[in-house]
Order: structure tokens, then sequence, then C-alpha cells
């Protein structure tokens, strides 16, 4: 029951599962396949797709480690959003992509959890967006060494945390992979 009048569908949206963003990711292929399925669900059902990819000083435009990783491939039917910053709503059309989809709610995988992910979730939040975390479908690599807890227990407070977010006229959630429900 998203805030946004008239906008009652639902996308998936696929973050920064690229080459350089997922190459020493905790449990990578088994994040990439679950995000694979997911995909492939939606295109069953004929919910939209929604690929984010990142560019930045690191991540060279057109560069190896920008493309997505080779076991998820966009059909060219499906948006593709180019940002610069974590939260994929900022400086980027994809509000006008989810809009003309009348898309309310989103379901959210990809990369990396503490950053692009967390930044993209909150963000749709706060914009009035209903948003479904898919728990065993999101990633990051070790930060440890700069005092961050270790991958997988950032990946288990994210989804602890998500499962208590509460806005008035809007949902939050955290569901695995096979939990995910796209129609009404």
């Amino acid at each position: 029951m998203s805030t946004i009048a008239g906008r009652p569908n639902t996308a998936v949206m696929v973050i920064d599962v690229q080459n350089g963003v997922v190459a020493g990711a905790h449990q990578r292929d088994e994040v990439v396949a679950n995000i694979g399925t997911l995909v492939e669900k939606a295109r069953g059902e004929g919910v939209p797709v929604i690929w984010i990819q990142h560019s930045d000083e690191q991540l060279k435009r057109g560069s190896e480690a920008w493309e997505y990783v080779p076991e998820l491939v966009r059909s060219d039917s499906e948006s593709l959003v180019h940002k610069t910053f974590g939260d994929s709503f900022e400086a980027t059309d994809l509000e006008e992509v989810l809009a003309n989809a009348g898309v309310g709610r989103i379901v959210v995988a990809g990369a990396e959890t503490d950053a692009c992910v967390r930044s993209t979730i909150h963000g749709a939040f706060v914009r009035g967006y209903d948003v479904t975390l898919v728990g065993d479908a999101h990633t990051t690599e070790d930060r440890t060494e700069w005092g961050s807890p270790p991958p997988d227990q950032v990946i288990q407070h994210t989804n602890l945390y998500w499962r208590f977010q509460s806005a008035p006229g809007r949902t939050a959630e955290v569901v695995t992979t096979k939990e995910v429900r796209l129609g009404d």
C-alpha cells in the first residue's frame, strides 16, 4: 500500500551486480544465482526488471569491472539506470522509469548491502514506495580491516532492521528468493 497514488505495480530492482563490485563478495555465486532466479520469476510473471549500474573513479564506465556479471543478462526491453551515487534515485531517471511503469512497490536485490542497497531501500521508502528486500539476494565484501563487522553479519543486520521499518502508508519487508511474491 504505497503512498504513491495510482501506482499499483511491482518492479524487481537489481542493483550493481557488476564484475568489480561482486568479485570478492560474500557468497557471491549463491547470491547471483538467487538474483537470476528472481529475474526469471519476474520475467515469467510480466513484472518489470530494472537494472541499476554504478560508475565512479574505481568503476570506469565501459570497463570490464563496470559490466554486469556474465550470469545475469539484461533483456533489451528492460530498463537500465546509470548512477554515480549510492541511492539509485539520486541524479538518475529511476523515478521516471518507475512512474512510467506504474510502480509503487520495489523488490530489491544486489550489491553492496552496506552501501548502494541500503541507500536505495531507504531512498525508496522515504519517497513513498513499499520496499521488499530479498534477504538472500544481496551481498557485500569483507570490510573488517576498516572496522566493519564481517559481511555475513552486515547482511544479517540489514535483514533484521529492515523487517522492522515502518512509516505511515508504506510497508517494508524481508523475504527469501523462494518467498518473493510479485503479483497481488
